[in-house]
């Protein structure tokens, strides 16, 4: 599909984009090479997110060329925060992919640090970060996982009301400098875990959060879980590998699950 948008304003440049998802996290993809983007123009990426006056999405992610790596992705929230996002990841490196900067193996720059991943089939499988710590506190836990992750075991998840539930630890007086993702978990009777995720940035639920997902896997451990993990979340299916190292370190962390192209436009701007 292809569509087309423009601005009300007098347009200063024509930006091509793609639009990606992976279960339901959805991206806005730009080929920055040629820098089009400006990158410090906070508004313009609100603007591009916005779901009534701009494209729509939960996120911009620019692939840009790295001296290091096969690329660099720098990605935004909607809200213009930068942070690091697993789906947004996997969905950079099928966007790669079709660019012609990859093949099925790729290494990448983001905001906090390298990565690697590959393709196999319709799944991108990206590998995480390590974990070093994971916080308690009495029956929740706190891990970083590339973006920093809340983490509640509940029951009769489907009716919780996600967003003011959320929102509240997000915004407590322990996390509101910076605030924090908020990620409330249900085991199911089939052995997987069923994950709905508050962002921070895009400041309400999302269909899915890898970040978030991969934490909620790595926390299970303590409930007797094992690698791997298959989480389901409102948008879809998402699996977590790992290997454990001690008490609460976490290595060789791998996120998969599907990045599809939904279709690509131009855009006034």
């Amino acid at each position: 599909m292809e569509v087309q948008a423009f601005s009300s304003d007098h347009p200063m440049a024509v930006i091509h984009f793609y639009k990606y998802q992976g279960t339901g996290n959805d991206f806005i993809m730009i080929d920055n090479r040629q820098e089009v983007v400006d990158k410090t123009d906070l508004a313009l990426v609100k603007q591009l997110c916005h779901r009534r006056y701009g494209i729509g999405a939960d996120g911009l992610i620019l692939i840009e060329n790295s001296q290091e790596t096969d690329f660099e992705m720098i990605y935004f929230n909607s809200d213009g925060s930068k942070s690091f996002c697993g789906n947004g990841s996997r969905c950079a490196v099928s966007f790669a992919n079709y660019l012609g900067m990859v093949g099925d193996n790729a290494e990448f720059k983001a905001i906090d640090g390298f990565h690697e991943a590959y393709i196999m089939q319709d799944q991108v499988f990206l590998r995480m970060r390590n974990v070093e710590k994971v916080e308690q506190f009495e029956e929740d836990m706190f891990i970083n996982t590339g973006s920093p992750h809340y983490i509640r075991f509940v029951k009769e998840l489907a009716a919780m009301d996600v967003v003011e539930e959320g929102r509240k630890i997000r915004n407590s007086e322990l996390y509101k400098a910076e605030g924090t993702n908020v990620n409330f978990v249900e085991p199911t009777q089939e052995g997987k875990l069923y994950v709905r995720t508050y962002e921070r940035g895009v400041e309400d639920e999302t269909l899915s959060c890898g970040t978030g997902v991969t934490a909620a896997a790595l926390a299970s451990t303590y409930l007797g879980y094992s690698s791997p993990v298959k989480l389901l979340t409102p948008g879809g299916q998402l699996q977590v590998a790992f290997k454990t190292k001690g008490n609460d370190q976490f290595t060789d962390i791998y996120l998969s699950g599907p990045a599809t192209f939904v279709f690509k436009g131009e855009i006034n701007i």
